[in-house]
């Protein structure tokens, strides 16, 4: 079905609380657009699909998604160019990735329709909260919840897609200090690490203070087996440069495919570099940081963007990389998404949509 088939039903704000935002010094996550996308599942059907003022839910101490974790959602941003017209990164990605969440948690898929249309929509309404600064951009937070008034484990007959935006700025100011973790995990084969559930960063939470507590950043996560093999860093896909090929774990049921990683991947082959997406030993990336063939390693995702990496501890002891350099991978690929994503470079991939 076409995105234009739907008819929202839009109540505007009275008035705009942009003006109470300080953009030259946005935390992420902390500010709100004027509008949000609201769409409610019943009877097997998409219905009241509105777009409101931002603000609060009312809804029911027994609502499902409460107590049995049945809330999946997306990370997405928006940009603007030379020439003010807000530009979407690879949003069919995304919407394709929140129904194969779904599915996987038993929810129903959200069309076309409404997730791009309603964006759009959305997006044409709070033109105005993009913002243009050096690394800023419009965090996209589409997610959807159970909304049955139920205490039993069953999937929900009734739940809400929303979609709320976020002007941000960096999520990382510097170079992250990240610990291989070799305790906890993050998700198992045959889990939900493939999907965008709450309960995949819930679980996370606890090691992760654990590793801040010791004074590090972030983690990187390994296989729940064996803990012999990198899986993700925190709430971001991880890859390495060794000895002049980007070495990334393959996607699996407890890897996300993520969208960043997967736009890495095609610049890197478009440069020519060696790209290798496969199982990745723990032992490898250690002897490469010895040995000096690790020339970077770093995160990858829709909020961090392109996160290097400064140390990596492991079994006690902090091994440093290389600093840095404007020829590094990690600097010249984050450059490159930028400029591609705010439209100053030419987009021979067709990732970007003009809203």
């Amino acid at each position: 079905m076409a995105t234009d088939t739907i008819n929202f039903d839009i109540k505007k704000a009275t008035q705009s609380r942009i003006a109470e935002v300080d953009f030259s010094n946005l935390v992420f996550g902390r500010s709100f657009a004027d509008h949000m996308l609201v769409s409610f599942y019943s009877n097997g059907q998409w219905e009241k699909n509105e777009i409101v003022p931002f603000g609060d839910l009312s809804f029911s101490p027994a609502m499902a998604s409460l107590h049995y974790g049945q809330t999946i959602f997306e990370g997405m941003k928006a940009y603007k160019n030379a020439d003010g017209e807000v530009l979407l990164f690879r949003p069919f990605d995304n919407w394709k990735r929140f129904n194969l969440s779904a599915t996987r948690m038993c929810m129903p898929e959200v069309p076309e329709e409404i997730f791009i249309g309603g964006l759009r929509e959305l997006l044409k309404l709070d033109s105005q909260w993009v913002p243009t600064g050096e690394g800023q951009s419009l965090y996209i937070r589409p997610f959807m919840f159970a909304a049955d008034e139920y205490i039993g484990v069953k999937p929900s007959d009734t739940y809400y897609f929303i979609i709320f935006n976020c002007p941000v700025g960096a999520y990382y100011s510097k170079p992250v200090k990240v610990r291989i973790e070799t305790e906890y995990i993050r998700a198992a084969e045959g889990g939900v690490g493939a999907a965008k559930c709450g309960g995949n960063y819930g679980g996370s939470l606890y090691p992760a203070k654990l590793a801040q507590e010791e004074g590090y950043d972030q983690l990187i996560w390994t296989d729940a087996k064996e803990h012999r093999y990198i899986e993700e860093s925190g709430t971001m896909n991880v890859m390495f440069m060794i000895d002049g090929k980007l070495v990334t774990p393959a996607v699996s049921s407890s890897i996300l495919d993520g969208v960043t990683r997967k736009s890495i991947i095609a610049v890197a082959e478009y440069w020519n570099i060696p790209v290798e997406q496969r199982r990745v030993l723990v032992e490898e990336v250690i002897e490469a940081a010895k040995n000096g063939t690790l020339e970077a390693a770093f995160g990858a995702g829709t909020a961090a963007v392109v996160s290097p990496f400064s140390h990596i501890a492991h079994e006690g002891v902090d091994y440093e990389l290389p600093a840095m350099t404007p020829e590094s991978f990690p600097v010249r690929v984050k450059e490159f998404l930028n400029d591609l994503r705010t439209g100053k470079i030419e987009d021979i991939f067709g990732w970007t949509l003009k809203i």
